[in-house]
């Protein structure tokens, strides 16, 4: 028996998650080198016992909390598996054969495959030559047969983040009709001041989106739960596509007891901002065209040497994100594993070539 499959056989692979490998250094998947915050591993232990029940399907007690610490109302929240989950069905909802999806490359890895999942065609465009969204040339892109805009912010793998007034100029150029879906993955690391607040566009805008998630400052990876402000509409139709209790209990309880740590996660997401801006002054200092990074990884624009150099890492017991013939992703990890890589990297015998600035 044949199976038939909406997504074509020349479609690009799916994504390609890092496995982990125990003993090495974890540098590849943007984990925070933390736990969960004391208020959250407490709640957990004590939720463990429940667990034989389903969870709220609605995740009710979390979307009402969600709701007034953003200053929107509860019918625009919802709630996912990850902030990916909320990605998935936003496309599912809005996309159908022959729609298009904007979106930046290099930007996060599964906006093409999901708009492809969804039988829509992704439209690529190109950073800007200091590894920024090129806010202009998305515009550009848009097209009658647009129907979602991905602007990933920090940008992911770059790390590099939008000017608000060039994202203020973008918008207004993008048609009412296109969802423009700001996701805000690793905004808890953004120190510089300067970064737009998607919430705040997104009770302004009609057509503005915003997804963020308990994965990354939170050190909730593992339990997989993400949140977004979408129009009424919208929301409305992505809750319709969420499997049941996708959020598991645990995963609930550990959110919302996250959200009473707000100090506790500013001290967390400071302390990686430095050691951050540490380790690229070393990496500039040895030769890397490392951009600044707003978010809790560093990207190394080293084209074609991507893979030897994730290679000469993993081989040496570190392991960082190879993007074939574009560069390298790596984490902020503790001092001590920052310094690891970095005696890689920087040291006369590594790496396999010199750096070369662009």
């Amino acid at each position: 028996m044949t199976v038939p499959s909406r997504m074509s056989t020349t479609a690009e692979p799916g994504y390609r998650p890092t496995l982990v490998e125990p003993g090495l250094v974890q540098l590849a998947n943007n984990e925070v080198p933390d736990g969960p915050l004391p208020g959250a591993a407490r709640a957990l232990a004590a939720a463990t016992t429940g667990v034989h029940r389903y969870p709220d399907p609605a995740a009710t007690r979390l979307v009402d909390r969600l709701a007034v610490q953003l200053g929107v109302a509860a019918g625009r929240v919802v709630v996912g598996d990850g902030s990916v989950s909320l990605c998935q069905q936003v496309l599912q909802a809005l996309c159908g054969p022959g729609d298009e999806v904007v979106a930046g490359s290099p930007s996060f890895e599964l906006y093409p495959v999901l708009s492809r999942a969804a039988g829509a065609v992704p439209r690529p465009v190109a950073l800007t030559g200091g590894h920024v969204l090129d806010l202009d040339a998305m515009a550009a892109a848009v097209t009658p047969a647009t129907r979602v805009v991905f602007l990933c912010d920090p940008n992911n793998p770059t790390g590099t983040t939008v000017d608000r007034a060039d994202l203020d100029r973008f918008l207004d150029r993008v048609p009412d009709r296109v969802l423009v879906v700001l996701d805000e993955a690793y905004r808890d690391f953004v120190d510089d001041g300067a970064g737009p607040d998607g919430v705040g566009l997104a009770r302004s805008r009609g057509n503005v989106a915003v997804l963020r998630t308990f994965s990354k400052g939170y050190g909730l990876a593992g339990l997989r739960v993400g949140y977004g402000v979408l129009p009424g509409p919208v929301a409305d139709a992505v809750r319709r596509l969420a499997l049941p209790y996708a959020v598991n209990a645990l995963a609930q309880t550990a959110a919302l007891a996250s959200l009473d740590a707000g100090d506790e996660l500013r001290d967390r997401c400071r302390r990686i901002g430095r050691e951050r801006d540490r380790v690229r002054a070393e990496l500039v200092r040895a030769g890397f065209a490392v951009p600044p990074s707003q978010a809790n990884f560093l990207w190394l624009p080293v084209g074609d040497r991507a893979e030897a150099l994730a290679a000469h890492c993993r081989r040496h017991g570190v392991l960082v994100r190879a993007f074939p013939g574009l560069g390298v992703r790596v984490s902020v990890g503790t001092p001590a594993e920052n310094d690891a890589f970095l005696r890689l990297v920087v040291a006369p015998e590594g790496p396999p070539d010199p750096p070369e600035a662009d």
